[in-house]
């Protein structure tokens, strides 16, 4: 379960006040997996990463009774200097998982050959998005956060990450933020839409993408 409990979230840029999470209140239980919706830039990575414990804040709190990931795929945490294996090591030592097993689940799932050892700041984008989602895939986790997953990658790749991505989905709940309808519909059980600022929460996913469309201003969605 993760709970937000007065959520809140302002960024203040040159005198500028904008608020992403207006005292979000929220429950999602064990064993869902939650579609968040919301037009570009309504605040869902943010919100993601407050969740993942990567951003602060501004008042609030979350509570979790389980384990969380950080965004599924996201490759910023990654030390420049060091190998693609040795930002694996660190990884595992931080969340506590056996470091040879997760480099070589690592290392047969980004199929990246020798750069596996080599810098992290020389890789391509897209290598840096196979070493992300073999780390994000080789920890299991209570609950996993997905942020465009299946952007990542080729399209070989991306297949790939989606049927271990199912498999994990089979034990664990999530909370996946896409632009893909038919992707929500299959990977979710309920969902939620963030608009200016606020959060609500259905229990069908059908009936957040009709609100969310409703939002967006697509036609024949919810009531005239």
């Amino acid at each position: 379960m993760i709970q937000l409990e007065n959520l809140t979230k302002i960024y203040r840029t040159r005198g500028q006040r904008s608020v992403v999470a207006d005292r979000l209140n929220a429950v999602f239980p064990t064993g869902a997996s939650v579609g968040l919706l919301g037009r570009n830039g309504a605040g869902k990575s943010t919100l993601l990463r407050m969740i993942a414990g990567t951003t602060l804040p501004t008042s609030g709190r979350i509570r979790s009774d389980g384990t969380i990931s950080w965004p599924v795929g996201f490759a910023g945490s990654f030390h420049p200097d060091l190998s693609g294996s040795q930002n694996v090591r660190f990884v595992a030592r931080v969340y506590g998982v056996d470091s040879d097993e997760l480099v070589d689940y690592v290392a047969d799932f980004a199929d990246l050959g020798p750069r596996f050892h080599a810098p992290f700041g020389t890789y391509s984008s897209g290598m840096r998005s196979r070493l992300a989602m073999g780390c994000s895939m080789g920890i299991r986790f209570d609950t996993y956060l997905v942020d465009e997953v299946t952007s990542v990658g080729d399209s070989e790749f991306r297949e790939k990450s989606q049927r271990v991505f199912a498999d994990r989905m089979a034990a664990s709940s999530a909370i996946v933020v896409s632009h893909s309808m038919p992707m929500i519909r299959r990977l979710c059980t309920m969902g939620a839409v963030l608009d200016r600022a606020h959060l609500y929460v259905f229990d069908s996913v059908d009936e957040a993408i009709a609100y969310h469309e409703y939002v967006m201003g697509v036609p024949d969605t919810v009531g005239d």
